[in-house]
């Protein structure tokens, strides 16, 4: 086994390898990332030293690489009797340090924040805890007017809604800490091939989800207008892939622009997303790492090439990684989609202040 394809758990002042079986999973639309070990052991005592508390802070690495920073979860040590001899098994699982995020109520002392942008919101959510912060690839977008907490809500739910606000994706890094970015652009050093790094591939194409056009409206207050519904139409946005009638409706809310604006993103971020959604790749290969010894990473651009699935040639975005090791051997498992599937849904989130426009 090389240094690049080992997986250790630094815990407690120790390092732990050797595991029979392991899952590591990354990804843009989870937060946090988050792991499964299991170990039997070779020889009686063997895992005597390998005592390990929930809670304990920890790194996971593969090889030389981090992949996840975080903590542990559970840790449940077990037995089976056998022919006069017992064998001792242990399973550890933890997340990244963002899991208190995810889980724990949103401190502010005032409960408002007024002129600061996504990326300071998402800061001070992170404060409270111990080494955790966040940070942006990117730009984040202007500063937002005010914004206020309520009570009940965990810092996740009003990070991912501001950054909703500014079509971030948020999601966990390697170091434990929040990273806020667009749709990536980084590209791999090699990418998926038939018959050359591929062991299985399927893909599922869908329509269902999809609609012929996408039609924005408003809703007229005035009552003594004209009649008709021709004024209460906006724009349509068409999806030419589909070819029988099927139309949406996006009403604009209360409280939108005069002109509807956030309405009208939605229409075509409808139109957009649900077109790159139709189409999700679900692939396993026999290594970690791509061509250059990067191990394969969420957000980042690659080249399929599968033409059993009716895919020539194409270039689409990982959403997901699992690294895997058990009884099969090792590999990676991933989700791939076009970019546009992860386009973030346009977000009204100021009706009270109508000048107010997303992406100013």
């Amino acid at each position: 086994m090389t240094d690049t394809d080992d997986l250790s758990l630094v815990v407690g002042g120790l390092t732990i390898s050797g595991w029979n079986s392991l899952r590591v999973t990354r990804g843009i639309e989870r937060c946090p990332s988050d792991f499964e070990f299991t170990m039997t052991e070779r020889y009686p005592g063997e895992l005597s030293a390998a005592v390990i508390t929930p809670g304990d802070a920890c790194q996971v690495k593969l090889g030389n690489d981090v992949v996840v920073t975080g903590y542990v979860d559970r840790f449940a040590p077990s037995y089976a009797a056998s022919g006069g001899s017992a064998q001792h098994s242990i399973q550890v699982s933890g997340r990244g340090k963002c899991a208190d995020l995810v889980d724990c109520a949103a401190e502010w002392s005032s409960n408002q924040m007024s002129g600061v942008s996504a990326l300071a919101i998402a800061q001070k959510l992170c404060k409270p805890y111990t080494g955790l912060s966040a940070s942006a690839i990117g730009p984040v977008g202007a500063a937002i007017p005010q914004f206020n907490i309520m009570w009940g809500e965990t810092a996740f739910e009003i990070i991912e809604r501001v950054c909703r606000y500014r079509a971030l994706l948020v999601y966990d890094a390697p170091d434990g800490n929040l990273v806020l970015s667009g749709v990536g652009t980084q590209k791999a050093a090699c990418g998926f091939q038939e018959g050359v790094n591929v062991q299985s591939a399927s893909i599922v194409f869908s329509a269902d989800q999809r609609y012929s056009e996408y039609v924005v409206r408003r809703m007229n207050t005035d009552n003594l207008a004209g009649t008709g519904i021709g004024g209460d139409i906006l724009q349509t946005f068409p999806d030419p892939q589909i070819k029988r009638h099927r139309r949406r409706y996006i009403i604009a809310e209360n409280g939108d622009t005069a002109g509807a604006d956030v309405a009208l993103q939605r229409g075509a971020w409808e139109a957009s997303r649900r077109a790159g959604r139709s189409s999700q790749v679900r692939l396993t290969t026999d290594n970690w790492r791509d061509s250059a010894g990067v191990l394969w990473t969420p957000n980042t651009l690659v080249k399929l090439e599968l033409p059993s699935l009716h895919i020539a040639t194409a270039e689409w975005l990982i959403s997901e990684v699992s690294y895997k090791r058990d009884d099969a051997g090792t590999t990676a498992e991933l989700i791939i989609m076009p970019p546009e599937a992860f386009n973030v849904e346009p977000l009204l989130l100021f009706p009270s202040f109508p000048d107010v426009k997303p992406g100013a």
